[in-house]
């Protein structure tokens, strides 16, 4: 990369890579072995659409294999190519590592534009792109397991997952071959919020540290932040949504494709959610400023910036006018090397993205757990668990008709208390876990080293290790 030039996505994550195993003790071999995607597929397949034969172009990046099944989102959308999913595969392997999630790295994409086609026509191309990938194996409950990402939802896993039952009629675990898939297929409670509820976990611990907080030159909790959302789609309006009813965020701005809206005072997410949702933009949304150039309200003062849906956002052409001091990376690469150098030059606190948006990866294991082991979570315990609080709701009862005034339980004590968690519960807990304990193993590196001075080159060095550690257990 020549000096000023701004990186591709690809060179960030190399270039981000390099800076933490600069600060490591790797042999070069076991280095250059972590680095390079082990093998990238390219299909090209012909559908018949409205008269024609048209043919498209797909990929499929294996980046590790340190651990398997492979895991990894399809993307459907125009600017796909083989660099992208590689990086993107790459990320995949640190991000499943950090978050100790047993899967190595893959990524998967086709070039189209979904919005070009009706939802049989789409059916017909995803069925046909999963068949390509399905015989070679690159759709496996056992070698490789996709999941949603850009452009990608239930709706196109579960044509997925059938696709592979069809062709593996005597698989027991077919299900397992794909996650997010809708619950009546076989998916999981939680997995549609799972990233941007993910994102709000993320922040919960960081503002968990005064240490952390006041490196980004912030005071107190959540509440009261005022919070720019770049992207309102799945993650972004999630963790927008979970972070202003739960936590009193406050959502000053929030950044789409046709522009803009922000408002000081605070914007109701779920309102300009459903206006999206059915104006196909943000613009005359009323009660709300709009900017027509959306990109702009990325600079604007706010506490907490949230870039939730396309790579490079914040690049080198904007990065110094950036006034968040602390930004959390819910989309895969939204701050290039560049523009990350520029960044912590300055102070910025980032919250990397393959911490930040593992919530989706952590609740397809969850799923995959699900779909191998054939039951619910919550199935077998919960009824046990409500019998046994029982005893002690019976005890507290008596307790207070023995004492009458002088002590009582609490209003709806007995029917939270009795209640046994479910699936959502049991999956929103572990989720919760999974992030704390992941954020806890980069902060010992943040204020552990003093060769390190960021989150993300804490988060590379910890998930490298994993990754080096798996390899040196396989005897390399």
């Amino acid at each position: 990369m020549k000096v000023g030039k701004e990186p591709s996505f690809r060179e960030s994550v190399d270039l981000m890579f390099n800076r933490a195993v600069a600060l490591m003790d790797l042999p070069p071999g076991l280095e250059e072995k972590i680095r390079v995607c082990n093998a990238t597929y390219t299909v090209r397949f012909g559908v018949r659409l409205r008269g024609k034969i048209h043919t498209f172009t797909g990929y499929r990046a294996v980046h590790s294999e340190h651990m398997e099944p492979v895991k990894g989102g399809i993307r459907f959308a125009e600017a796909v190519d083989q660099d992208e999913v590689e990086a993107l595969a790459a990320l995949m392997t640190y991000k499943c590592a950090l978050v100790e999630t047993p899967f190595g790295g893959s990524k998967g994409g086709l070039c189209i534009n979904p919005r070009d086609y009706d939802e049989h026509e789409l059916e017909q191309i995803t069925r046909r792109f999963a068949y390509e990938l399905i015989k070679r194996d690159l759709i496996n409950p056992s070698q490789n397991v996709p999941a949603p990402d850009m452009g990608t939802g239930e709706r196109e896993m579960a044509w997925i997952a059938d696709q592979y039952a069809r062709m593996n009629t005597t698989d027991i675990n077919a299900r397992a071959c794909v996650t997010g898939k809708p619950l009546n297929a076989g998916g999981i409670h939680g997995r549609v919020e799972a990233t941007g509820r993910g994102v709000q976990y993320a922040l919960r611990e960081f503002f968990r540290d005064p240490r952390d907080v006041a490196k980004a030159g912030l005071t107190g909790k959540l509440d009261g932040k005022r919070v720019i959302v770049q992207g309102l789609g799945n993650v972004g309006y999630h963790a927008a949504k979970f972070l202003q009813d739960e936590d009193g965020a406050i959502i000053t701005g929030i950044i789409e494709r046709d522009g803009a809206l922000f408002d000081p005072k605070g914007l109701d997410v779920s309102a300009v959610h459903e206006w999206l949702a059915k104006h196909g933009g943000v613009a005359d949304f009323p009660d709300a400023t709009h900017c027509a150039e959306g990109a702009s309200v990325l600079e604007e003062d706010c506490d907490i910036l949230i870039p939730a849906a396309l790579e490079g956002v914040i690049n080198m052409t904007n990065a110094a006018r950036i006034k968040a001091p602390l930004i959390i990376e819910a989309a895969n690469g939204p701050v290039t090397a560049g523009a990350d150098d520029i960044l912590r030059e300055k102070g910025t606190v980032i919250i990397p993205d393959m911490y930040a948006n593992a919530g989706g990866v952590t609740v397809s294991y969850f799923e995959w757990v699900k779909n191998l082991s054939h039951i619910r979570f919550g199935r077998m315990q919960r009824r046990q668990e409500e019998a046994r609080h029982e005893l002690i709701v019976s005890e507290l009862e008596r307790l207070d008709r023995y004492l009458g005034e002088a002590w009582s339980m609490s209003p709806n004590f007995k029917d939270k208390y009795l209640r046994g968690a479910d699936e959502l519960e049991l999956v929103r807990s572990g989720l919760d876990d999974t992030m704390r304990i992941a954020y806890q193993s980069m902060r010992e590196v943040w204020h552990g080293r003093d060769d390190v001075q960021d989150l993300r080159t804490a988060a590379y060095i910890v998930a490298i290790e994993r990754v080096a550690a798996s390899y040196r257990a396989k005897g390399l």
